[in-house]
Order: C-alpha cells, then structure tokens, then sequence
C-alpha cells in the first residue's frame, strides 16, 4: 500500500509540473504578443476553425512516427507534426501556436494513448514549442520571408539545445522512475548507437541533439515551401 501511495503521489508530481510547464508556455505566448506588432485580424469562430484544422493534421502526422534508429533510441520517435503548427502560428500568432500543440496531444492521447506513461507526451509538446514558439515570435516581429528563416533557424537551435536539457535534467530521469528502468539501461541504450555515450549527458548530447537539430531542419525546410502554397486553401475565406 505505501508502495502504492508513493507512486500515486509521484504521478500526481508529474502531472502538477507538466500543468505548471503548460500554463507557463502559454503565458509567455500572450506575454509576447503583446509587445509584437498588432496581429492578423480574424473572427474567433474563424480562429478557432483554423486551430482545429491545423490540430487535426498534427495530430495525423503525430501518430506517424517512426523511430531514427541510427541516430538516438527506438522510444524516441520522430514525426513532422510541428509543420501545421508553424503554419498555423505564422498565420494567427505565437498564442496559437500553444493552444494548437496542445490539442494535437491531448486528441493524440484520446485516439492512442500513451505508450511512455506521458513522458514522450510531454517532452513532444514542451519541445515542440521550443520551436514553434521562437519562430513565431521572430516571424511576427518583422513580418518578411527573411525573418521567417531567421525564426525557423533560431526555432530549431533553440529545440536542439533546450530539447537536450530538457531531457538531461527532467525527461530521461522522469522516464526512468516512472517505468522502473535504471540509467544506466537507457545510457546503454545509447552507447550501443554512439560509442562515446557513458553518461545521461553525453547520452542527450550524442543521441536526442542530433535527433532535434534533423527535425527541426526538415520541418523549416517543409513549412518554408509549403507555407504560400497551403495557406490560402488552408485558411482563406
């Protein structure tokens, strides 16, 4: 019973800061557009159609992942949900960029569920945001296909190099405890992918780094090619 008391309460933790990571994204959306030029004027039935729409296609190409074998773990899976949520966040602001990433996971979990006791579910939204979220902002702030580039890069380096904390310090420890798998399974993990790998460090550094900065890169590259040509059928009256 104290067994299980603990571990209900050690959930209950998890849940708690994933809530509080939540709320503080979405603060620091709203902070930003409020120091940003006025935004696209849309009705709210119109904004919340483009949401919806965007969510429903993020949530599809979601649930396509597929694991990158060579570069990190098969538990860490790569998908291209992200390109609808930069389409929609180029279009309506950095606010919808949140609020979209979060329905994508929450109908996620409603149509699959969770296979890495909401770990990955959280890392995908937390880290997901690292580069919608910048590059929205940057996007937003100077309206041009350049500082659309600029965004998408300074988007990606930011998810690699906060995705890596991120995992170093909460996710990859998190995922342990909650499954009951020791470090130094998962290090191993890695170490048979990447030689150097010996530690959580060099684990994130070697294995999940690579992993974003290739996500982050093919995204841009798609929502860079494909943002003039979709989003008029996408969003136009």
């Amino acid at each position: 019973m104290t067994t299980l008391w603990t571990q209900i309460l050690e959930n209950l933790a998890f849940v708690l800061m994933s809530l509080a990571i939540v709320v503080g994204l979405a603060l620091l959306a709203r902070l930003a557009e409020h120091y940003l030029p006025e935004k696209r004027q849309v009705t709210p039935a119109r904004r919340v159609s483009i949401i919806g729409i965007c969510a429903a296609i993020a949530t599809v190409l979601h649930m396509l992942d597929f694991p990158l074998v060579l570069l990190a773990p098969e538990f860490y899976k790569l998908d291209f949900s992200e390109l609808p949520v930069l389409l929609c966040g180029f279009y309506l602001g950095p606010s919808a960029t949140v609020i979209c990433e979060g329905i994508k996971i929450l109908l996620k979990l409603l149509v699959k569920g969770t296979s890495t006791a909401f770990v990955g579910d959280l890392a995908n939204f937390v880290v997901g945001c690292s580069l919608v979220l910048p590059a929205t902002i940057w996007y937003h702030a100077h309206k041009s296909k350049r500082s659309a580039i600029l965004g998408l890069v300074l988007g990606t380096a930011i998810m690699t190099v906060f995705g890596s904390a991120f995992n170093a310090v909460y996710l990859v420890p998190k995922f342990a405890e909650l499954y009951g798998i020791p470090l130094e399974v998962i290090i191993a993990m890695g170490t048979k992918i990447r030689g150097g790998v010996n530690s959580v460090t060099s684990f994130v550094i070697l294995c999940v780094a690579p992993l974003n900065l290739v996500k982050g890169t093919v995204v841009s590259v798609l929502t860079m090619l494909l943002y003039k040509r979709l989003a008029k059928p996408l969003f136009s009256k």
